[in-house]
Order: structure tokens, then C-alpha cells, then sequence
């Protein structure tokens, strides 16, 4: 994992002043409680967790003036639970199947500050490529994601779900796009959401196509109903890729439960008021609001988050 060091302020300040005079000035708590520093664990090059989250992260860093606010990229889930659960990240996302893979308990050290949006599984090949099914991934070369990823964790799960044993490389999405378009792999799976940088990158230099996962996704439904829903890529996320089938998994925003109550109160005040300006750059965005960012599943909300939504429930 790398620090991308900390946001540019006088760039920041001109960017959200608007924002931050619109409504989302005051921190709600005293100086005192105010951190140093607040650390948001985010993901890997060519992945929207990265953009997501410095978008959050540039937000918070003109909601806090007294708070240096940076990001850090990771590969994704499991390494963002990883540095949340030892308390070397104050902020992180995760999808909903990795943290289900661990026990979450009222005694967990993990908190969720809400529900943001939803990624969607990708199986992803070239064109003329003689993979139509995924089925047809044994004895292939095919990119899971980086090691510890959502990505890699949900593809391993398909895989032990559907007993096809391809050869497996650990890949972030821009590698594993460049790899792909290099032929140095055969399909890449990506759990992101829509569309993946990497992927819309990769589509414009060369065609490509989306693998039908709807068996699966009834397989896994049936098996983690809980994280797994039935769904579609639109047929207007990547230039000249059709519809396709498959599922999504819900991705939560994180802390840990030692967060204090009112900044995570401010943080999910910054979040769920700023989701309109993130929106702009990242299309997911537009998914984060008050009626969805409760449902968290098993993941107890924090209580500076539970207080924010009950002030804020819709009428």
C-alpha cells in the first residue's frame, strides 16, 4: 500500500468553498476532538475505490480546517480491513462479501458510517476470444484482482462456487487491463463500480467483451444472499459492450468503532450532503443517499452515524 500524501489545501479550499458555505461549514464539535490527522484507506490505480475515495477525502479535507486529511492506496477490501482494524486508517471502504468473510460482532472493532453504492463483478475478455462462458476460464490465464482485493476475494469465491480451475495471476485493475491487452492474460475479473476506469480505458483501444455471469449470480445469490444480488450492466457503460448479466455487492464505508461519536457524525454529515458534488466526476455517487446508507447488513452503524440518519431520515 502507498500514502498518496496529503490533499493540496489552497487548491481544495477554492474547489468546496461553495459547498462548505452552502451549509456544510461547522464541524459539529469541539477543537479539542478535532484529529491531527484522518487517514482514508482508498484502493488501487484504475479502481473507483481510489477515486471514491479521494473525492470523500477532498470533502472532509475542507469540512475539518484543523485536520490534515489524506488518502492512502491500497489493494482494496481486505487491506482496508486490515489497516481499519489496526488503527492505522481512520477511514475505508470495503465491499460486503470481504467483511462478511470476517466475524462481525457489537464487539467488533469495526463500525460503518453508511452505505455508499453498489460495484458490479466483471468478467472481462478481448474479442475474439474463445471464452463465452466461465466455464471456459479452466486453464486459462485469468487476473483475480490484486492480492487481498474485493476483487480477488469475490472471483475466488465464484471459482469455488462453479469448481473451474484456471491459472490465477494477482493483478490490480490497470495491470490487469494492460495485461489483458498485451495477451499476457486470457480474462480479467474486476468487482468495481460502474464504469471501471481501467476497463473504459481498455474498451477504447480495443474491443472487448462482458461474460454472462446470470447462472452464477443465481448460484451465489442462493449461497450468500446476504452479499450477492442479481444484477445488469447497463448497455451504456462501456463504448460498443452490450447488456450484460450479472451480480453486484453492496460497498459500505467504514471506521473504527474508537472513531468519536461526533467526527463520525461530521463524516457521514460530509458524505451524504457532498454525495451530488462527488457525483460529478464519479457516476456511482449518485447512488449515496439517506434511505439506502443504512443498510449496512451485519455491520453494526457507528453512533455518530446512527444520530446523523435519525436527524436526517426522510419524511
Amino acid at each position: 500500500m502507498r500514502s498518496e500524501g496529503p490533499n493540496r489545501r489552497t487548491v481544495l479550499r477554492g474547489a468546496v468553498g461553495a459547498l462548505v458555505a452552502s451549509g456544510m461549514s461547522g464541524c459539529g464539535f469541539g477543537a479539542e476532538a478535532a484529529p491531527a490527522e484522518l487517514i482514508v484507506a482508498t484502493g488501487p490505480p484504475g479502481a473507483v475505490y481510489r477515486e471514491i475515495g479521494t473525492e470523500i477525502a477532498t470533502l472532509l479535507d475542507a469540512r475539518l480546517p484543523d485536520t490534515s486529511v489524506r488518502t492512502v492506496e491500497t489493494r482494496a477490501s481486505h487491506d482496508n480491513l486490515r489497516l481499519l482494524a489496526r488503527g492505522t486508517a481512520d477511514l475505508g471502504l470495503s465491499s460486503l462479501d470481504s467483511v462478511l468473510a470476517g466475524e462481525i460482532t457489537d464487539a467488533s472493532p469495526l463500525r460503518a458510517i453508511g452505505r455508499l453504492y453498489d460495484s458490479f463483478v466483471h468478467l472481462v475478455v478481448l474479442d475474439g476470444s474463445g471464452i463465452r462462458r466461465a466455464a471456459d476460464l479452466a486453464g486459462r490465464r485469468v487476473s483475480v484482482g490484486a492480492v487481498n482485493s474485493g476483487t480477488e476475494f469475490t472471483a475466488l469465491q465464484i471459482i469455488a462456487e462453479t469448481g473451474v480451475e484456471p491459472e490465477l495471476v494477482r493483478l490490480d485493475q490497470a495491470a490487469s487491463a494492460e495485461a489483458l491487452w498485451n495477451r499476457e492474460i486470457e480474462a480479467m475479473f474486476s468487482l468495481t463500480g460502474l464504469p471501471t476506469p481501467a476497463i473504459a480505458d481498455l474498451a477504447e483501444r480495443h474491443g472487448v467483451r462482458l461474460i454472462d455471469l446470470s447462472g452464477i449470480a443465481v448460484t451465489m445469490v442462493d449461497a450468500h444472499p446476504e452479499a450477492y444480488f442479481p444484477a445488469t450492466i447497463p448497455a451504456t457503460t462501456y463504448r460498443g459492450i452490450p447488456a450484460c448479466p450479472t451480480m453486484s455487492v453492496p460497498n459500505l464505508l467504514l471506521c473504527p468503532s474508537s472513531l468519536p461519536d461526533d467526527l463520525a457524525h461530521t463524516i457521514t454529515d460530509t458524505v451524504y450532503t457532498g454525495a451530488a458534488r462527488i457525483a460529478r466526476t464519479r457516476p456511482e455517487a449518485a447512488q449515496i443517499n439517506v434511505r439506502t446508507g443504512i443498510s449496512t447488513g451485519v455491520v453494526p452503524l457507528h453512533p455518530g452515524a446512527e444520530q446523523w440518519y435519525r436527524e436526517n431520515k426522510p419524511a
